[in-house]
């Protein structure tokens, strides 16, 4: 293969009813930092029916170019279309980079192109960069999370990651961006595509709010006892934020997995996070390491969360939650 003539940073605009979803906003403010270090350009991939007019908004969060695919097959998300529509793109524009958001669709659509392709993945990213010599740094968790990977595919294009939700940072939109909007055709095997039919679409209402989304996270961990998780929500309550929790309390059965931080849960950047009675495993810290202040509860002295914590108090949760919640419910006063 001649990688010299593989160029450009793709990111894979991932929408779903026509809504282009966070993570592909987030994976535009990062390729764009990467292609300024390669000197290349940014590309948006969006595939759908009916959805050019978000194409807008992808050249305002950072791509040069939106590629456009508009076709009945791509109106609800289906493998077999979409890996045709994605791997077409990819054999014919011939791109370096290609990211795509580890979400239900990403992980799914991600290994299925890079197997049509012939090139490698590395999933669940939590670090991209470009080295001395620009070659592409793809680093994830390994081995249970005990230890930071940091992979290279330096044979094979195009250099295909998964980031998940939350991981990187969406830059600031600027209605001064301008760009180019492409609509492509794609042609596609309908022998193949007929072959899995979509009977009917059921979409299950959220019962919890989007802790990605919280300014102020309130996290149980193991140390908390479930009796007690009415004192986490009132302290949430009182910071206009969200309960949250770790690994130990979801597989307990104490929490939605939607609640989860972490390295198999979700990514959070909040502003405040305060980890109650969590020890800070590093597959914990993954999650939620890149908040911008963190408070850590803890009656272990030792334990590993307060080697990231801003502010670090040793003492039992059920004591200390009740006095932090009624000093601010005063100081509102």
């Amino acid at each position: 293969m001649d990688i010299t003539q593989y160029k450009d940073v793709y990111v894979f605009a991932e929408q779903r009813g026509g809504v282009v979803q966070k993570v592909a906003f987030e994976l535009l403010g990062k390729a764009r930092e990467l292609a300024d270090a390669l000197n290349e350009k940014v590309v948006a991939v969006l595939l759908g029916k009916d959805i050019e007019n978000k194409a807008q908004n992808l050249i305002q969060a950072g791509a040069d170019k939106v590629l456009v695919v508009d076709n009945d097959a791509l109106k609800n998300y289906m493998t077999e279309p979409y890996t045709q529509a994605l791997s077409q793109i990819i054999n014919e524009r011939k791109p370096d980079i290609l990211l795509l958001g580890a979400t239900t669709i990403g992980r799914d659509l991600g290994p299925r192109v890079s197997a049509r392709v012939t090139t490698g993945l590395t999933a669940d990213c939590t670090k991209l960069e470009i080295g001395e010599n620009g070659e592409f740094l793809m680093t994830r968790p390994a081995f249970g999370g005990n230890l930071m990977a940091t992979i290279l595919c330096k044979d094979h294009r195009p250099q295909m990651a998964t980031v998940r939700p939350g991981v990187m940072q969406r830059l600031e939109d600027t209605s001064a961006r301008k760009g180019e909007v492409e609509k492509v055709e794609v042609s596609f095997n309908m022998e193949k595509i007929n072959r899995v039919k979509l009977l009917e679409s059921v979409v299950k209402p959220k019962t919890t709010k989007d802790i990605t989304e919280a300014p102020v996270l309130v996290s149980a961990g193991r140390g908390v006892h479930k009796e007690y998780y009415g004192h986490l929500r009132e302290l949430a309550d009182e910071l206009n934020g969200e309960v949250s929790a770790s690994r130990a309390t979801v597989d307990a059965g104490n929490m939605d997995h939607d609640l989860q931080v972490g390295q198999t849960g979700k990514t959070v950047r909040p502003q405040l996070y305060v980890a109650c009675g969590i020890s800070g495993a590093i597959q914990h810290l993954a999650g939620m390491e890149e908040s911008e202040y963190i408070i850590a509860i803890n009656k272990d002295k030792f334990a590993p969360i307060f080697g990231v914590a801003d502010i670090g108090i040793v003492g039992e949760v059920e004591k200390i939650v009740p006095l932090l919640t009624e000093k601010i419910r005063n100081l509102k006063k």
